[in-house]
């Protein structure tokens, strides 16, 4: 948003914070503009843990969403956006790779006077080879593709990473020692976000997980707490690892 109104007015449809970002905005809370030249989303959210679960509806104006942190880790309803533009960084491949994928009919709307490559344009009309691409990377990108078409496509993967959540969203629940910070009906399948009775027990059960091989749980600096981010290529394994870390933690401090 903060970008966005560098070039243009900007509708801010609606805003959590009054909850702590524990949720994503239900579809009668939104504030949208018909006439708007689009609606922007992010489907997850990394640092509180929150996702959409289904689109909102947005009428005839074009769907955009940023899906960096989700992409292929489910099937997505394409034909419901606009444009949907995603890092490669999380389920794909190398950070350096963007993926677009963006309806025609959207190309002649893109205004004149941009800097040649950040005109979408330029991008449909030479096939993405307006310059050399990041080939290391689009070659990383086609072997993580082939994963997951052999492990039976986007389907199964949601599948997965739909048990690898459930099992840590409930070894969460069942205690009052640990509890979720998104609501139950927003919670990401991607990144799972919780806090501890205190700042030094939560200080305490990062270095620990650290030094038993499990880094990376500290929360995001803006929020605190612990965030266990279980993208695709994370095993099974390793949540019922976290998971029995988490008992004897309790065990030992609760």
């Amino acid at each position: 948003m903060k970008e966005a109104q560098k070039f243009g007015h900007v509708n801010f449809a609606a805003n959590t914070a009054d909850g702590g970002f524990t949720r994503v905005p239900g579809q009668d809370e939104l504030q949208l503009d018909p006439s708007a030249a689009y609606v922007h989303l992010t489907s997850n959210e990394t640092i509180e843990g929150v996702e959409f679960k289904s689109e909102p509806e947005v009428g005839d104006v074009p769907l955009v969403c940023d899906a960096s942190s989700d992409i292929l880790s489910r099937p997505i309803p394409v034909e419901k956006y606009g444009l949907i533009y995603a890092g490669a960084q999380k389920n794909m491949g190398p950070s350096g790779v963007t993926l677009v994928i963006m309806r025609e009919d959207l190309l002649p709307r893109v205004r004149d006077g941009l800097a040649t490559m950040l005109d979408y344009r330029t991008h449909a009309k030479d096939k993405s080879l307006h310059n050399t691409p990041n080939t290391w990377g689009i070659y990383i990108i086609n072997l993580v593709c082939k994963w997951l078409k052999e492990r039976g496509g986007l389907e199964v993967m949601q599948r997965e990473n739909e048990e690898k959540a459930r099992l840590l969203y409930d070894a969460i629940d069942r205690t009052d020692f640990y509890r979720g910070h998104a609501d139950a009906d927003s919670r990401s399948m991607m990144n799972v976000t919780f806090r501890l009775p205190s700042e030094d027990l939560e200080k305490k059960f990062a270095s620990e997980a650290t030094a038993a091989g499990m880094d990376g749980l500290k929360g995001h600096r803006s929020v605190g707490g612990i965030r266990a981010s279980i993208y695709n290529a994370f095993p099974l394994e390793g949540v019922e690892t976290l998971v029995s870390f988490m008992k004897d933690f309790e065990r030992q401090n609760g």
